[in-house]
């Protein structure tokens, strides 16, 4: 049994006529009779009852009828639920951030506004570092991540630059640093204790940090290295040294912290970065990566 031949069925039994639902089916009466007695022949029932002013339905054609017409409506409604699946309407995503990437407003905005244009994409949220991230997106357990300097490009693994901001020096209160609102030179880090997010975790912007100090001859102290960046701000707020974090963080710990930009220039931005599936960009995660870089393009909201 095909769809056709429950259409066939439904329309003569909404019209009554054979020669009348052949013209509404575009078809020919003769193949049309033929194709419901073949239905019935399968069935081994009759659900017509012929005479010459058309045909009625039998008992068992009516019971037939509301089957066929829930059999049509259910692959209708698959059809839609597809077609919206392939526009990337609907669906789930498992979505990755790092803590610094999440603290910036436009990562938590993007993901509200996706929420809001569609409903029906369901979003899966997870935090992790940068290399693990990376490892998952490889491994195709997330489809997309946040992330700040890349760690890694492993086959299979898209980058999207989105932002680009200055890092800031987070100094504790009582820090000498901490008094006065020009930038800091690199060199004021030369002998502090200094407190970075583990390179082997998230290598991008605290290995740039280190390399340009080893080439300006600045020799900081690394005292301590965390997981996540907010835990280093945790370190800085106990007073345990000073951490070099992106710009979008000033807003943690104020009560203990001095934020202090830093004169080093582009090659310490901190870049907000969104990382993909290569090979992938279709249906919800296409729909994401669109709205994502729409955002990004547009000018930051008042």
């Amino acid at each position: 049994m095909e769809f056709r031949h429950l259409r066939y069925f439904v329309t003569v039994a909404e019209t009554g006529h054979m020669t009348r639902a052949a013209e509404r089916l575009g078809i020919q009466q003769p193949p049309l009779s033929q194709q419901i007695r073949a239905l019935e022949d399968r069935l081994g029932v009759r659900l017509l009852r012929r005479h010459p002013k058309g045909v009625d339905l039998t008992d068992e054609g009516r019971l037939f009828l509301d089957e066929a017409r829930r059999l049509l409506a259910d692959a209708e409604a698959l059809t839609q639920r597809m077609a919206r699946i392939a526009r990337g309407e609907l669906g789930r995503l498992s979505v990755g951030f790092t803590s610094s990437a999440a603290t910036h407003a436009f990562t938590p905005r993007a993901l509200r506004e996706c929420r809001r244009r569609f409903p029906d994409l369901a979003l899966d949220l997870s935090e992790a570092n940068a290399a693990e991230l990376t490892e998952a997106l490889a491994a195709g357990r997330l489809h997309a991540a946040f992330v700040r300097v890349p760690v890694a490009h492993p086959p299979g693994v898209d980058m999207h630059t989105l932002l680009r901001e200055p890092v800031v020096v987070a100094l504790p209160l009582d820090h000498p640093l901490a008094a006065g609102d020009e930038p800091l030179a690199l060199r004021a880090l030369d002998g502090q204790l200094l407190i970075l997010v583990r390179r082997p975790g998230a290598p991008g912007l605290y290995a740039n940090l280190l390399a340009l100090c080893a080439r300006e001859g600045v020799q900081p102290r690394v005292v301590a290295e965390v997981e996540r960046m907010l835990s280093n701000l945790n370190l800085v707020a106990a007073g345990a040294g000073l951490s070099v974090v992106p710009e979008s963080m000033r807003g943690t710990h104020v009560h203990a912290i001095r934020y202090r930009a830093l004169a080093a220039g582009p090659e310490l931005e901190a870049p907000l970065t969104l990382m993909v599936r290569a090979g992938e960009a279709q249906g919800a995660l296409a729909t994401f990566v669109a709205l994502v870089r729409e955002l990004a393009a547009a000018p930051e909201p008042a």
